[in-house]
């Protein structure tokens, strides 16, 4: 949100701040949640480099195009584990997996 628009709001008496303040998260949840949307990013960046349509993935990976969308969009359905086997079956190495994470 840019200065003024900040600005303009606090003197409505409105309060900007981060989700995590907003949803009172702890450092380890906003963490967690801020690796699950990287590796969803990862794994979208990755399929669509290799020219993969999301239901190649699904059938690579034993699983079904809807999930393979909801890996996508960070749905909180979605384990990391999945992430990981997924962007491991794109051929992601354990390096750029850490690099993802961190």
């Amino acid at each position: 949100m840019d200065k003024r628009k900040k600005e303009r709001l606090a003197k409505k008496g409105w309060k900007a701040g981060s989700v995590a303040e907003f949803l009172d998260l702890s450092a380890e949840e906003t963490a967690y949640i801020e690796m699950k949307l990287a590796l969803s990013e990862k794994l979208r960046e990755r399929r669509r480099r290799k020219r993969l349509t999301q239901a190649e993935l699904a059938k690579a990976i034993e699983s079904s195009q809807s999930r393979v969308a909801k890996m996508e969009a960070g749905d909180p359905t979605v384990s990391i584990d999945l992430l990981v086997k997924s962007l491991l079956a794109l051929g992601v190495s354990k390096k750029e997996l850490g690099r993802t994470i961190s």
